[in-house]
């Protein structure tokens, strides 16, 4: 078929007419976007007697985030889960209270609503000033923002400038404070108990993997050497110290034009001012000098008329937490109830919660833990499952435990289950009240990662901190001090786990993420398990009495685990992405008994979503 050269150049126009539309309406999002995503278009809103509810001294929590990036990393949390921690408790009843309603609190006794929230974001990153603002303008939530004065005179790119901070406070949902002059350590050791010395933040960041627990802030104590007695006066000690609160009051004076009234001292919860009396007399001098209020405590966020203005106490929530993990830990601080986010209310018909807290996200169950106890879920209508098969992705982090019982009985008396534990795999059998393991695996040695002696990871650790000697050096002639002394090491011979020698075996860190596609069979007495695509174990002996039962998912705390933050950290989230269970009757078509993935037309707008999502964090890095 032909078309004459009249048709062809109308449908030409016309297509060229829909292209031009398309981009039109394009454009004009992207121009929506851009608005959205740069301009203050809101002005904060203070609570009032009328708008909040006041019921006795309730105190209030303070919360403290190190800082936000647009998708999230291991310290910075990301926007989407800023947004539904900020959410969940504005749910809850929460308003945000500022410096002045605080000092009103303490110093002439004025009332704070029941539910009264201190925000706080650590560091004074630019990212977190970006990321956080429409979150504050659509919850009506003021922060308080802290900053280094340090950081004003490098010109960090990475970290706000006075001019910005000035322009944050004008939007109105800012305040200022500071979390001192600067960040450096001292007393410092390797887990090796090898003397390090003092450190700046990047000398410190560039051998973290290799600390231990002996290290100090710089304010908290006298500077020590390796045997731990002082290398300064006490008169160079307050000198010291004195600097860097006069430096800071300086700079802050000269950049902003005052001092922030609000502070926190980095690292104390020492019960006082630092880890020696001489040194927390001076500490507590300048603090009373310059500030109207300092946190000095981290670790729980509740705060009463009982405590020191000058002896706050903060939580640091972390970047892995999910809202009822957030939720959990304020509930058992206040000791008073919280309502929990439970997500898509029909996925939720289909789970009876026994125990924590569960969200029911697009494709995600979440099972929040109770504090140094366990959550628990049972699937409703399951209580007849015998031969199923079962695929999970288990996303909760490695240290704590995420368990799945198959033909369980209502009491747990009886079961099959599946679990990770402190990233261990672990097959367990119960029958008639005792569990018995029948297989165990070490995942680090499943997926065939390299085993150290402790004498090689010693050597390596020595490497390392000679390496950032070298590059931090302030002379030539130190670096090549420490360049013959990294050649000296390198060419040791550290003995092997081969010769003999102890492995080096590390504590499971709590910021360690877990990532495990799990896949089961269980026909008959035979288990079959794939873990990330590779056959775990084939044909598992089971016990012919459990052959049908319910299923249940747990999840529990699996203990503090290795933190150089010190992080007291009770709760722990399961998660438990894109649930399938099938029967498994070796059918082509095998009837599907649960499946927690989304279909149809709901897939689709989740889709559309993660695209329009995509193009707005394009749109905000790029810009």
């Amino acid at each position: 078929m032909t078309i004459s050269r009249e048709e062809f150049t109308a449908r030409k126009d016309r297509n060229k007419r829909i292209r031009v539309v398309f981009q039109i309406f394009f454009l004009l999002a992207v121009v929506a976007v851009g608005v959205y995503v740069l301009f203050t278009l809101k002005a904060y809103s203070p609570f009032t007697q009328q708008n909040v509810k006041f019921s006795g001294d309730k105190g209030f929590i303070s919360l403290a985030y190190f800082g936000v990036a647009r998708n999230g990393n291991q310290n910075l949390i990301g926007v989407d889960r800023l947004r539904d921690h900020l959410q969940g408790l504005k749910n809850a009843g929460y308003v945000t209270i500022t410096q002045q309603d605080i000092l009103n609190y303490y110093q002439t006794g004025k009332a704070l609503p029941e539910k009264s929230l201190y925000l706080i974001f650590e560091d004074g990153r630019r990212d977190t000033a970006i990321f956080s603002q429409k979150i504050l303008e659509d919850l009506n939530f003021k922060a308080t923002i802290l900053t280094y004065p340090e950081k004003f005179e490098k010109n960090d790119p990475k970290f706000l400038m006075p001019k910005e901070l000035r322009e944050l406070e004008k939007n109105t949902f800012w305040e200022m404070g500071t979390n001192g002059y600067r960040l450096a350590f001292i007393n410092v050791f390797d887990r090796y108990d090898n003397y390090l010395g003092e450190l700046d933040p990047l000398e410190h960041a560039s051998v973290a993997s290799y600390l231990g627990r002996k290290y100090n802030h710089y304010l908290m104590d006298y500077i020590r050497d390796e045997y731990g007695i002082p290398k300064e006066s006490q008169t160079r000690m307050k000198e010291r110290i004195s600097y860097d609160y006069q430096t800071l009051q300086t700079i802050y004076t000269q950049q902003l034009g005052y001092v922030p009234g609000m502070y926190i001292l980095m690292h104390s919860n020492t019960g006082s001012f630092g880890n020696n009396d001489k040194v927390s007399a001076v500490n507590e001098q300048w603090i009373n000098t310059l500030f109207k209020m300092n946190f000095n405590r981290e670790g729980f966020a509740f705060n009463q008329r009982n405590s020191s203005i000058y002896d706050l106490t903060r939580m640091q929530p972390q970047a892995y937490w999910y809202t009822n993990h957030l939720l959990m830990r304020i509930k058992y601080d206040i000791n008073q109830d919280l309502p929990f986010v439970t997500g898509d209310s029909n996925k939720q018909k289909a789970w009876e919660t026994l125990k924590g807290a569960a969200e029911f996200q697009e494709e995600t169950i979440v099972l929040t833990s109770l504090p140094k106890d366990r959550g628990l879920l049972r699937l409703k209508n399951s209580n007849d499952f015998g031969d199923l098969k079962l695929s999970t992705r288990l996303k909760g982090n490695k240290l704590g435990l995420q368990k799945i019982y198959l033909r369980a009985d209502e009491a747990l008396n009886r079961f099959v289950a599946v679990n990770i534990y402190n990233n261990v795999l672990y097959v367990t059998e119960k029958i008639n009240g005792t569990e018995k393991e029948l297989y165990q695996v070490n995942l680090d040695e499943y997926d065939g990662k390299e085993r150290l002696s402790v004498a090689e990871d010693k050597k390596a650790a020595e490497i390392r901190e000679f390496e950032t000697f070298i590059k931090y050096a302030d002379s030539a002639e130190k670096a090549k001090i420490y360049t013959a002394r990294l050649v000296d090491k390198s060419r040791e011979n550290a003995p092997n786990i081969a010769s003999g020698a102890p492995e080096y075996i590390p504590e499971l860190s709590v910021l360690a993420k877990g990532d495990r596609l799990l896949s089961l069979a269980l026909r008959g007495d035979k288990l079959t398990i794939m873990l990330d695509g590779k056959e775990a174990v084939k044909e598992l002996q089971l016990s012919n009495n459990n052959k049908a039962g319910a299923v249940y998912l747990e999840t529990a705390w699996g203990g503090y685990g290795w933190s150089q933050r010190n992080l007291a950290d009770d709760v722990y989230d399961g998660v438990f992405e894109k649930l399938l269970i099938t029967e498994n009757t070796g059918s082509d078509k095998e009837k599907v008994l649960y499946d927690s993935s989304m279909q149809g037309f709901e897939a689709v707008v989740f889709k559309l979503k993660q695209y329009w999502s995509a193009l707005i964090n394009w749109f905000v890095v790029n810009l």
